[in-house]
């Protein structure tokens, strides 16, 4: 904001504010969508109220205003009969500006979303100025108790996975009933507690299959805000937080750094801008993301690999006349709900400490909606091209053909590749090439030496080749691969050597160099990952002339003498409080249990009568009898947990989890006419536990706004 003084023609003074709007940060999702947002900006005063409005910038979190309103403060006087370039103090001091954000709601009602006030006395010419920064904080405290008292609700939510129909289980019944109060937040406690147990799996595939029978469109599979788009959502944020890194990080390093020009928009275009440089810096941009994820499937964590592989099979089986929809189940999450959003905020994923500058988030913006796109492509169903509104947006899109790249990416991370080929899935190749192997000496007088050979790997088995498009001279089932390790190089005298330990003999094989090398031992790690038998020690060295040359034993089916190594395909061990979130389960509960009381109602009410029923279709209820009975048992568990919440006299008034709004005033400098950024909705949270488990964090989910010069 700034405060002018305007001379006129005709010698008069007229006393004018100038405000720009410049950008907002980190706006929340609106009916699980980015906001159509817009600021209004008032000039308010005893007896005025000037308001104007900037444009409606539509579905983005990180809107670019650059507006800039003027406003007339005072009225045009003489020149000479006032002081020079002063502006009144009465007039000043009761007039304030107020910015609001509001999102547009068509046809329905605006949302607003905050505000901000600056009082014009503040406006001092050449001086510095403290600013304020307003926040509305949560505070949470969780009760935490000794284990033993959780151990009832425990078990419960984990039969949640087994129990026929899933609707009927604890966990869907909570986020059937938290569902208007608080969204999906529920959830969480959920995933990390299934997590946690080794019990996520099941139940990501039961509610899977739930959401498909209510699906009648294959070309709408799993886009819509469901209980199990949002668990798999966190699943994959939880689980998948190193694989983003391992993949993206690098690359979204050098965007950041470079900070290449890449809009391409013909409205947004600067003052000599080249579209056609522009364009060929993005493209660069987005060719060196797409490659960074359609080459990161060995890294892909197995969780997220085995739940990939039953909604692949879960899609094919709901709907068998069309063969790519196994590929669009796969691609709405790994695409549009994974990289597409990390990239989008690499903030939020802790891939970039701050929020990017606005050149920045364009870019980010605009290669975010190609990789959907791409990744859309990849469902090979119809043209993406219609999933673009602007013209320019297509026509850039046209300049990439990456189908087969994606088809392959999508195979690798989903395909049945621990379990024998049900005849359904088609075996596909992975990875081939020429390499040295040693003979494994099976004839009685065949020299142990090493031969030129066609290496072939698919998701059903390794086999080796005297030439590429020859009969295979040996195949080896991929679920009898137990282990894939680099080899020392004094075993045979040579350099890139690998082994793969399978039910027979080693096989021992020499790449071209050791990139190589590593690329074949990260494609038969991924392939073989999930095989029973997989080995936790092996021998770094070959078995020659009666003992092993690494620890010199005789027996040549002693244990292996070195643990085998770890890479990023390990299970991921996270840091879970089951307590913790058994106490967050119990607060979900005991906040909603009016609505937990009405699905019990609901439930009698359909075991009585027949015919469509109001209070029903609030839930959703397969079994009535088999959801009354899981309700009842349930309200047993909370009434005991609730009694040792008031037996053990916990450090409040209330059991369980409190929430209370506070709203703080934080002062800063800022420069001359700056307002600072306003934060709603931080989270501060705190843990107390009898058994001294003692913790507080805050963490920022923040929605934060605006820069107003």
């Amino acid at each position: 904001m700034k405060l002018n003084e305007l001379i006129t023609e005709n010698g008069s003074i007229c006393q004018q504010l100038v405000v720009q709007t410049i950008a907002c940060q980190g706006l929340p999702l609106i009916n699980g969508q980015n906001c159509d947002s817009y600021a209004t900006v008032t000039l308010v005063g005893p007896t005025r109220s000037d308001q104007k409005k900037t444009k409606v910038k539509k579905k983005t979190s990180d809107p670019q205003f650059e507006d800039i309103f003027h406003f007339e403060v005072t009225r045009s006087s003489s020149y000479k009969g006032r002081s020079h370039f002063h502006v009144e103090e009465e007039d000043i001091e009761k007039l304030e500006i107020r910015v609001e954000l509001w999102n547009n709601g068509n046809l329905a009602q605006d949302v607003f979303l905050g505000e901000t006030r600056e009082s014009l006395k503040t406006l001092k010419n050449d001086n510095i100025h403290r600013a304020c920064r307003k926040e509305t904080v949560t505070y949470t405290e969780d009760n935490v108790l000794p284990s033993h008292c959780y151990t009832a609700l425990r078990n419960i939510m984990l039969k949640s996975p087994d129990v026929k129909p899933i609707s009927a289980s604890v966990a869907h019944i909570l986020g059937d009933i938290c569902r208007e109060s608080v969204g999906f937040e529920a959830l969480l406690p959920v995933v990390r507690l299934l997590l946690h147990h080794n019990r996520l799996l099941p139940f990501l595939s039961a509610v899977s299959a739930l959401e498909l029978e209510n699906t009648q469109e294959a070309n709408t599979i799993f886009r819509g805000n469901s209980l199990a788009t949002r668990c798999i959502d966190e699943m994959m944020k939880t689980v998948g937080r190193s694989y983003l890194s391992v993949t993206l990080k690098p690359v979204l390093n050098e965007i950041f750094e470079s900070n290449k020009s890449c809009e391409i928009d013909p409205i947004r275009l600067k003052e000599g801008d080249n579209v056609e440089v522009n364009k060929e810096n993005l493209q660069g941009y987005v060719q060196k993301v797409f490659t960074c994820i359609t080459q990161s499937g060995s890294s892909c964590p197995p969780l997220m690999c085995d739940v990939f592989r039953s909604l692949r099979q879960l899609a094919s089986k709901r709907f068998p006349a069309d063969p790519h929809v196994q590929y669009s189940a796969v691609s709405s999450f790994i695409f549009l709900r994974f990289f597409a959003v990390a990239v989008l905020s690499p903030h939020t994923f802790q891939l970039r400490s701050h929020h990017p500058e606005p050149e920045i988030s364009r870019t980010l913006t605009l290669i975010s909606k190609t990789i959907q796109s791409l990744g859309s492509w990849g469902s090979l169903s119809k043209s993406k091209l219609s999933s673009f509104k602007e013209t320019y947006m297509c026509d850039f899109f046209k300049l990439f053909q990456e189908d087969e790249c994606i088809e392959k990416f999508l195979d690798e991370i989903s395909s049945n590749v621990s379990k024998e080929s049900s005849g359904v899935e088609d075996s596909f190749v992975l990875k081939e090439g020429e390499v040295y192997k040693r003979a494994q000496g099976r004839k009685r007088i065949g020299k142990k030496n090493f031969k030129k050979r066609w290496l072939r790997v698919t998701n059903q088995e390794l086999s080796y080749h005297k030439q590429k498009g020859k009969e295979a001279l040996c195949i080896i089932p991929v679920k009898n691969v137990f282990g894939v390790e680099k080899l020392e190089e004094s075993a045979f005298n040579r350099k890139n050597m690998f082994q793969v330990i399978h039910s027979e003999k080693p096989l021992y094989v020499q790449a071209s160099n050791c990139v190589e090398t590593n690329s074949w031992i990260e494609v038969l790690s991924q392939v073989s990952r999930c095989n029973p038998g997989r080995l936790s020690s092996f021998h770094p060295s070959a078995f020659v002339g009666g003992s092993w040359l690494c620890c010199k034993e005789a027996n040549e089916n002693t244990i292996g003498c070195k643990p085998c190594t770890a890479t990023v395909l390990a299970k991921i061990q996270l840091d879970i409080d089951c307590d913790r979130e058994t106490e967050r389960v119990f607060f979900f509960f005991s906040s909603n249990r009016s609505r937990l009381l009405k699905m019990e109602d609901a439930c009698a009410s359909m075991s009585v009568y027949l015919g469509q029923q109001e209070e029903c279709s609030a839930f959703t209820i397969q079994d009535p009898k088999e959801t009354f009975r899981t309700i009842q048992e349930l309200k047993e568990v909370l009434d005991e947990l609730q009694a040792h919440h008031v037996s053990k006299g916990v450090l409040t008034d209330e059991p369980g989890t409190i929430r209370r709004d506070v709203t703080e005033g934080a002062v800063g400098t800022g420069h001359k006419g700056r307002v600072l950024r306003c934060v709603f909705g931080q989270t501060a949270s705190e843990q107390l536990s009898e058994s001294s488990r003692n913790e507080s964090f805050l963490s920022s989910n923040a929605l934060m706004w605006s820069h107003i010069r």
